[in-house]
């Protein structure tokens, strides 16, 4: 193709090109691209954060960055990165399994790039309403999913309503947006737009119908409270809170009334528990339970700098007692727990770097606004959660961590609202 002295189209495109609003409006669709593709695919969030990293080089102050560096809310998270790599150094592991032990950690490195973009763009609501769309249709192909098994596609080891990743995936989603718009419903109600509260209590019905009848976490199951109690605390008289936590109750009894899948996912903590005491077989709850019980062990052979990047499954091997079939034969690279995951591999060096990441990252989040409460919200979920799981290094939790907490803390340091919605009354 030819291309014109003076065509306007290559003057426009030109124009373009050194344009930096285009840019910026470039990489907020990228962010956009990777909420929406989160609850899908794994492959398409590790496309669009490439496209974002390279998308936001050209234009990048390098000097403002740098500064950005400096301050705990990125030093903290580059820190437990720069550990990984160090790591290495004192691995038994082969070079293969180290360099990929440094994987989960390295998503952390987004959140200076997204603290750094969203300090000076104005969208970033859009990925969270992004996200939320995203999980909102995911609820109708879950539904779809438990009535025509054939069309997901989990092919190996398939579970009921689950088209694509795991229960536990799917219920962190679904949690972490039905208590989000706890906020928005509080506020609209406050200011009587009724039509705005119905919509998203009937988004939040959708998600919580589906949690109760579809897709039942205990993960869930045990992070929602907290996560409801900390909005109560932070946003609402003890008299409204002792009226929505007696209507909690009511509807968590009619819920387990008529869903058999709760009551059967409710009970499967005793029977677990019951199979691997009394039979060593098996269960979800007896191998998380092993596994934390050798992983604290190994945690106190080295407890300073740990065993070194990817030596956990070395680890379990060599601490394996029984067949495989049985819970002391389990071997693991990930113990379900961050702090034991952490503890393993870096020691008591790893566990101080893990424990201030969160804590300045909750520091963070003590304004009143919306944003504040997402980036709130976050990183409680993550804590509470990363109790059964390493979900501060899952691909797919970890990257839900990077982007609620990249969207909104940058904005939350630098600027408070000047006229907070919160505080509700009720």
């Amino acid at each position: 193709m030819t291309v014109i002295a003076g065509d306007p189209t290559t003057t426009l495109l030109a124009r373009r090109w050194r344009d930096p609003a285009a840019w910026m409006t470039t990489v907020d669709i990228l962010a956009v691209l990777i909420a929406l593709s989160l609850p899908w695919s794994t492959s398409l969030v590790a496309i669009f954060a490439v496209a974002l990293l390279i998308t936001r080089i050209p234009f990048l102050d390098v000097k403002a960055f740098l500064e950005l560096l400096r301050q705990p809310i990125c030093a903290a998270p580059v820190a437990l990165v720069l550990l990984a790599c160090v790591g290495t150094l004192w691995s038994d592991a082969d070079w293969a399994i180290r360099l990929h032990g440094i994987n989960p950690a390295t998503k952390l490195l987004m959140l200076p790039v997204l603290f750094y973009h969203f300090q000076r763009s104005e969208r970033g609501l859009w990925v969270f309403v992004a996200f939320l769309i995203s999980c909102t249709l995911m609820t109708a192909m879950s539904w779809i999913v438990l009535y025509h098994p054939e069309l997901s596609l989990r092919k190996f080891d398939p579970e009921p309503g689950i088209f694509v990743k795991s229960h536990i995936q799917q219920s962190q989603e679904f949690t972490l947006c039905a208590v989000a718009l706890a906020y928005p419903i509080i506020a609209s109600l406050r200011t009587r737009k009724f039509a705005t509260t119905a919509l998203l209590a009937a988004i939040v019905v959708n998600l919580l119908v589906d949690m109760a009848f579809v897709t039942v976490s205990r993960t869930a199951l045990v992070t929602m409270p907290i996560m409801l109690a900390v909005f109560g605390l932070l946003h609402l008289r003890w008299r409204t809170n002792l009226a929505i936590f007696c209507g909690l109750i009511a509807i968590s009894v009619a819920a387990w009334a008529v869903s058999p899948r709760l009551q059967g996912r409710i009970a499967s903590f005793a029977r677990e528990y019951r199979i691997y005491k009394e039979d060593n077989q098996l269960s979800s709850i007896g191998s998380r339970l092993e596994y934390w019980e050798k992983s604290s062990r190994f945690f106190v052979e080295a407890p300073i700098i740990g065993h070194g990047t990817g030596s956990t499954r070395g680890l379990f091997e060599q601490a394996a007692t029984a067949p495989a079939v049985l819970v002391g034969g389990q071997v693991v690279s990930n113990p379900h727990n961050q702090t034991l995951n952490v503890a393993v591999q870096w020691g008591i060096v790893g566990i101080a770097i893990l424990y201030a990441l969160w804590a300045v990252h909750l520091r963070l989040f003590r304004g009143e606004s919306l944003a504040s409460w997402i980036g709130l919200l976050v990183v409680v979920q993550n804590i509470f959660t990363s109790l059964f799981n390493s979900h501060l290094f899952d691909f797919h939790e970890g990257w839900m961590y990077v982007l609620g907490v990249g969207l909104t803390g940058e904005k939350e340091l630098k600027a408070r609202p000047a006229n907070p919605v919160a505080r509700t009354t009720g």
